[in-house]
């Protein structure tokens, strides 16, 4: 049996889709990359059937599969649609799966992608960075919201748009503050964790973590009677869905928003701008973070190789009608220890 044109994708060290286009389609390949296929093909003797250069001369396909952990939540929904666009801008086709916040479910789904497509966009992670590369092979991928050595990483770093949002909270004279946390699963939610930890030391706060594991309105809901029990005047929560979930629930114990507490979510999806009153939020691009994948992809597909880096893109603070001066409550809750 002759050399086969995976023997000359392994020996070039390039994407399968990568050897095949230089047969098909060689004007979307860099020079040097062409150059040393062709050189490769021509070592190992491979000349390519005439179904390589596809039927009707149409170019090869590449597929690029994008894993979200909620596609039901608009970051998300924003995310794989930017996401799409950039792969129609390229001519790549874009297939979508959703774990569900499930680990196994993701496993099995990159697992089950990896020998189907020509790269892989992982967005927001349940599982190890490590085991997310092992699991994706010699396959090209792009991790977001994950940081690993080795890899192209694009980050929603928090740290501006938490400064920004304890500069604001306080300066309304908020001094006890709440901080609902996602997923102990979620890399964003200990990256946030450990940011609004550092900065609430610089400021003359008294932040109080309170743990929870639901990352939607309902989990947002559930958790508002221990953020009124804790008698912070403000809340900043891990995301949009659990800050609508906590005004829901506060005001249901009769807490007015903001008079009582104030409310700042993360994520600044649209539904927010809708919720009586309008949500304050903390803006993360993950729409281009969408984009940026897809570039990354696209390179990697042409062949060109790159070090890889970690991108980091910065957040910054929406303010709505959700926040507003320490109120109320703040006096009473002193006026008691006094």
């Amino acid at each position: 049996m002759g050399p086969t044109l995976t023997d000359v994708a392994k020996r070039a060290n390039v994407a399968l889709s990568t050897a095949s286009r230089a047969f098909s389609d060689p004007s979307r390949l860099g020079p040097d990359t062409l150059r040393k296929i062709l050189k490769v093909a021509q070592d190992l003797g491979y000349s390519p059937p005439a179904r390589v250069a596809e039927l009707d001369g149409e170019p090869a396909v590449v597929t690029i599969a994008v894993v979200v952990p909620d596609i039901a939540n608009p970051v998300f929904s924003a995310f794989v649609k930017a996401a799409q666009g950039q792969g129609r801008h390229n001519r790549h086709t874009v297939v979508v799966a959703d774990s569900d916040f499930d680990p196994d479910r993701e496993r099995e789904a990159i697992a089950h992608l990896r020998g189907r497509v020509d790269g892989m966009v992982v967005c927001s992670s349940r599982l190890d960075a490590d085991e997310v590369l092992g699991l994706c092979g010699r396959v090209p991928a792009v991790l977001v919201n994950r940081e690993a050595a080795g890899a192209d990483c694009i980050i929603a770093d928090a740290t501006q748009g938490l400064r920004e949002t304890l500069d604001y909270l306080t300066a309304l004279g908020h001094r006890r503050i709440a901080y609902v946390q996602g997923s102990a699963r979620s890399w964003s939610n200990a990256h946030r964790v450990e940011v609004i930890h550092s900065l609430g030391e610089r400021y003359d706060i008294d932040l109080e973590l309170l743990d929870w594991q639901t990352e939607t309105v309902e989990g947002g809901t559930a958790a508002a009677a221990r953020v009124v029990a804790s008698g912070a005047s403000a809340v900043i929560t891990h995301n949009d869905l659990v800050a609508l979930g906590v005004m829901s629930g506060a005001r249901a114990l009769g807490v007015q928003i903001p008079d009582d507490l104030s409310v700042v979510g993360m994520d600044d999806i649209s539904f927010g701008t809708l919720a009586q009153p309008a949500l304050t939020s903390i803006s993360v691009p993950l729409a281009r973070a969408g984009t940026l994948s897809m570039e990354l992809l696209a390179r990697a597909a042409a062949g060109e190789r790159s070090t890889p880096r970690t991108q980091r893109l910065a957040t910054h603070l929406v303010v709505r009608a959700s926040t507003g001066p320490a109120g109320a409550r703040v006096l009473t809750d002193v006026r008691g220890r006094a």
